[in-house]
């Protein structure tokens, strides 16, 4: 055995996929928060889904990419089953956008346009010509990994045994269909199992009627990575990489079904076999998409039987809006970072107010909702926090990396905000135990305080989850009220104290009670100056 020849493939196959993932880096970069605009565009029609996982797969270069990106949003509850059937048939459409770029013979020129992209990478200044060069970089990358790939599978048209294998399928075509699946299934790509196909057919290496069955596996094969994506998740997560699995079954059982059709309508349409290949591989998925778009409701029916019920939510200590999966997608993720910091943020707010409502009116219910609450608070704080960092570690664009940056601050200030209400919680817990009482004065002055406080934690809240900046510059203007009423607050309970009018112990409550909402007001500030920050 040549084993140059097997390093080569490997080489040339390593290049190729990195080209593409070089490639689809550069157009989400390039595309931004586009990418969030046209999903959030998305409606329950089927048309518009297809179409949107069509763009999204020619923006990824990866069918698979999109297909475990559309688990995540199911998971994250950001798709429904019906949308995202549509993005997944979409999706196939898409990623025949790469083998019709291989069909056109690049080769020759690649490694000029490989040198254009590394000029540019190299020497460009501005971020988003770096964007555009990586596109380029990727592109050149590709086709000189594709050229080492056929010049590596040449020797294979003359190995007796390869031709014996080609014969084979060419006469069993239902083992082609499994060959394409096991290569895709290991490769975790369909188009660089279609990559080498195409290699193999650049040196009639392969024959049109050995190569469409082993086409037509590779889109069985796909599904594998998004079944293996879609465990641990919900169960509609599951049924969406069921639907991906599904579809492409029926599709390639239509094809082998009316596979002397196929074989005589493809050689009409023209070009060598190359190019006989990337319209088969286009004809496939758009006629599988034609056929089955009008039957997404019964698809949906069909996975909603095969996975029945419903997820039990037994544990709530979990993530409602972020999922590994959307990490593929940093656009998306940012703004359901952004989702998930909210969701903490209302958690502490509900627990102030009934930390507050509990020591105002002693309510043991409420104060042990406070404890069990805080204790989800400090989970979403790890929880976002570990998330971020892994989202800081992808292709963020400048815009996104600095919103990130000031997240971790706003997490950290509203996981605070929590802590602050849990000390309320105590010092109600304190008060009872020790039969302590406030003067009608104090407690006035607290409900006046922590009116200003709570107003300042909801419009913080506000001016994050809508980036309302009118609302941030009112949280500053409050923090300036909450500033003079906690100094005037602390003068009058002063001068309760010499006119003894309150009790010393329960003096060192109240200015406890008034230093924890200051704190309050202070976080709340700090959030409003980030919001500002980003305007």
């Amino acid at each position: 055995m040549d084993y140059t020849m097997i390093f080569k493939l490997f080489g040339g196959l390593g290049l190729f996929i990195y080209g593409m993932q070089l490639m689809g880096d550069g157009l989400q970069k390039a595309a931004g928060d586009r990418l969030k605009k046209i999903l959030e565009a998305l409606t329950s029609n089927r048309i518009l889904a297809v179409l949107v996982g069509a763009g999204v797969t020619a923006i990824m270069q990866s069918s698979s990419a999109t297909t475990v990106m559309t688990v995540g949003f199911v998971n994250a509850g950001l798709m429904n089953l019906f949308q995202a059937a549509g993005v997944i048939m979409g999706a196939n459409i898409g990623t025949t956008m790469t083998a019709q770029l291989i069909a056109f013979k690049l080769s020759d020129v690649a490694p000029l346009i490989l040198g254009i992209g590394a000029v540019i990478v190299l020497f460009s200044k501005k971020k988003r010509t770096k964007d555009l060069g990586d596109i380029v970089l990727g592109f050149g990358i590709l086709f000189v990994g594709m050229s080492m790939m056929e010049n590596a599978m040449k020797p294979l048209g003359e190995l007796d045994a390869f031709r014996n294998l080609i014969l084979t399928i060419g006469q069993h075509p239902l083992l082609g269909v499994l060959v394409g699946l096991a290569m895709t299934a290991t490769v975790q790509s369909s188009s660089a199992t279609i990559g080498i196909l195409m290699a193999l057919a650049s040196n009639n290496s392969i024959s049109l009627n050995a190569a469409l069955p082993i086409l037509f596996g590779d889109n069985i094969g796909t599904c594998v990575t998004a079944l293996l994506a879609s465990i641990g998740t919900h169960k509609n997560a599951k049924r969406a990489a069921l639907i991906h699995l599904i579809f492409n079954c029926v599709g390639t059982l239509l094809f082998m079904c009316a596979f002397g059709i196929v074989m005589k309508v493809i050689p009409m349409l023209g070009g060598d076999i190359q190019r006989q290949i990337a319209n088969a591989h286009t004809m496939f998925n758009i006629t599988n998409v034609v056929v089955q778009v009008p039957f997404i409701p019964l698809l949906v029916k069909f996975v909603n039987k095969l996975v029945p019920g419903e997820d039990e939510d037994l544990n709530v200590l979990k993530l409602e809006y972020l999922d590994a999966r959307l990490l593929e997608t940093p656009s998306i993720a940012c703004g359901q970072v952004v989702k998930e910091i909210t969701r903490l943020a209302r958690t502490s707010q509900k627990n102030l107010d009934d930390a507050m409502s509990a020591f105002l009116n002693y309510d043991e219910k409420l104060i042990d909702s406070v404890f069990e609450k805080e204790k989800l608070v400090n989970f979403l704080q790890r929880e976002i926090t570990d998330y971020m960092v892994s989202l800081s570690n992808t292709s963020l664009s400048e815009q996104q990396s600095q919103l990130i940056t000031s997240l971790f601050h706003v997490v950290s200030d509203f996981e605070r905000i929590g802590d602050h209400a849990t000390n309320l919680a105590e010092l109600a817990q304190y008060k009872k135990e020790n039969n302590l009482s406030l003067s009608s004065d104090a407690v006035s002055g607290l409900k006046s305080l922590y009116s200003l406080a709570k107003e300042s934690v909801e419009l913080a809240i506000l001016s994050l989850s809508n980036l309302d900046f009118e609302a941030a510059n009112n949280v500053l203007q409050i923090e300036e009220k909450i500033d003079a009423l906690e100094e005037q607050l602390r003068r009058e309970h002063i001068n309760r104290l010499n006119n003894r009018t309150c009790t010393p112990e329960g003096g060192s409550i109240f200015i406890d009670l008034l230093s924890n909402l200051e704190r309050v007001g202070d976080h709340s500030d700090n959030i409003a100056l980030m919001v500002l920050d980003i305007k």
